[in-house]
């Protein structure tokens, strides 16, 4: 049954191709894979053991690291406590200081105006 290769019809080549072209992209994407993950992230803990097996079990060896060995992370339990919120008055109070409301009867009508430092207020305006 020794049948030379150039009797295989076109179909075969594209299949065979393709399978050649699957298990390299399956094989780069597992040993990037595993290069990138940390050692107690993979199965055995040793990374050497999973690149003979991908490089040696040819496609099955890829995805059976794929699928098996990788190890997902662990998500922290403890959740990490927040900073405290901080108002928008609160903002406004330390950039420009504390709001003052008159008490004088004759300003009813005014606007409340901030004493901070560098207002500008009529009392305070230079003369010109």
């Amino acid at each position: 049954m020794n049948m030379p290769l150039s009797s295989l019809p076109g179909w075969a080549w594209i299949v065979i191709a393709a399978i050649a072209v699957l298990q390299v992209t399956l094989d780069v994407i597992a040993l990037v894979d595993l290069y990138r993950r940390p050692a107690d992230r993979v199965l055995t803990g040793n990374k050497w053991v999973w690149v003979a097996v991908i490089l040696l079990a040819n496609l099955l060896g890829a995805i059976l690291y794929l699928v098996v060995a990788r190890k997902p992370a662990v998500l922290d339990a403890v959740a990490t406590p927040r900073p405290p919120s901080i108002s928008p008055d609160a903002v406004a109070d330390a950039l420009y200081g504390p709001v003052i409301i008159s008490a004088n009867p004759t300003g009813a009508g005014e606007q409340p105006r901030n004493s901070g430092p560098g207002t500008s207020t009529p009392q305070n305006l230079p003369e010109l």
